[in-house]
């Protein structure tokens, strides 16, 4: 089966582009986040490809003035991979690496964009996340993440919002991971019952900052890296054997972040009270029950909906993945810089070092 992206060098296997190999679970992901420097502005997007499937998903989101809109999109791609269109949500690629433009069209939602990502610095390759539940691989991908600032205008009831001031990041990923409707058999222990992963990118004026955990429910990490990238090629990595954090008590919500980087120190504080701005990942399709990534919801369809923004929500599938819009400080040789950028957070089952237990009980 020839599509247009055979036109392109880019094959990894002697098959025709439209095939991506044996396993159903295939994806290959776009994530973006943006924010103004006094949080009354957030948005993020996403757009996945699911080969198997033969599904392509996209979700742009925006919080403003209290209230998390949500537009979501889901069509039978073809085997066109290449086609990066889901009803309103278009992603182009204008400069590979560099440049990449988002435009929402209209739609049934208030809101429409014409966004450009324009990146700060090369892009961070993350170790092979690999993970098995038992004997069957659960997890087997690559991701590569990247600052930048965003320009254009996103349009809200009518009203233009300028976002030149914004930063933000994206991410790609590709490989195997969960996707689509519940396989039919799961292994013999049952679904998988642990998920600690902690992802915080960083925007620094002269710095971009990284640093992600994936541990198992003892607290050990099983994938964990730093990066701190001054942008003239001193690039320094850094794995700290222990993370000094806290949490919101009666929560599973990160109060405090601190890190050794080997050459300096990074602490990392989510807004609170007034100034917390959180943002729920089941607007993207993370864990939720309709819209999750790869679901088949037939030829073409769209879906709006409004997340209000409850500081203090239940503690469930729909709001236990989130990211924190967080103030940071980053020491390098004894100068101090101040950023901003957000915690990532997703938390399910036990993490021993850090007290939590069960499957969602909240932190003492």
């Amino acid at each position: 089966m020839l599509t247009k992206g055979d036109e392109y060098p880019l094959h990894q296997t002697p098959e025709p582009m439209a095939l991506s190999g044996g396993n159903r679970n295939f994806y290959d992901r776009y994530f973006f986040n943006g924010y103004s420097p006094d949080g009354s502005i957030f948005f993020a997007a996403a757009l996945g490809i699911y080969p198997q499937l033969d599904i392509m998903d996209a979700a742009f989101c925006l919080s403003i003035d209290g209230k998390q809109h949500n537009l979501r999109a889901s069509k039978r791609m073809g085997s066109e991979r290449l086609d990066l269109t889901v009803g309103p949500i278009t992603i182009s690629i204008l400069e590979p690496l560099q440049q990449l433009r988002l435009t929402v069209a209209g739609n049934d939602s208030p809101f429409t964009a014409d966004i450009l990502f324009s990146a700060r610095h090369h892009p961070i390759e993350e170790p092979r996340f690999t993970r098995r539940d038992g004997p069957r691989l659960m997890m087997d991908y690559t991701r590569m993440t990247q600052n930048g600032d965003w320009s254009g205008t996103i349009t809200v009831d009518g009203q233009d919002l300028d976002i030149g001031h914004c930063r933000g990041t994206r991410d790609r990923s590709w490989g195997i991971r969960p996707i689509g409707a519940a396989e039919s058999q799961p292994p013999p222990a049952g679904a998988f019952p642990q998920f600690w992963w902690l992802w915080t990118p960083l925007n620094f004026d002269r710095h971009a900052c990284f640093f992600h955990s994936n541990d198992d429910g003892e607290g050990k990490p099983w994938n964990r890296r730093g990066v701190v990238d001054s942008f003239d090629s001193n690039m320094i990595e850094f794995e700290p054997g222990s993370i000094d954090l806290g949490y919101h008590s009666g929560s599973r919500r990160i109060r405090q972040v601190t890190l050794d980087t080997g050459s300096g120190q990074l602490s990392i504080t989510p807004r609170s009270g007034d100034q917390a701005r959180t943002f729920y990942m089941s607007g993207l399709g993370y864990l939720h029950p309709a819209w999750g990534h790869g679901m088949d919801h037939g030829e073409l369809e769209t879906s709006y909906d409004v997340i209000s923004l409850d500081p203090v929500p239940a503690i469930d599938m729909t709001t236990i993945h989130v990211q924190a819009l967080s103030d940071a400080v980053l020491t390098v040789d004894g100068q101090e810089h101040h950023g901003i950028g957000v915690v990532e957070q997703l938390f399910i089952g036990p993490h021993a070092t850090s007290g939590l237990t069960g499957l969602m009980d909240p932190a003492p």
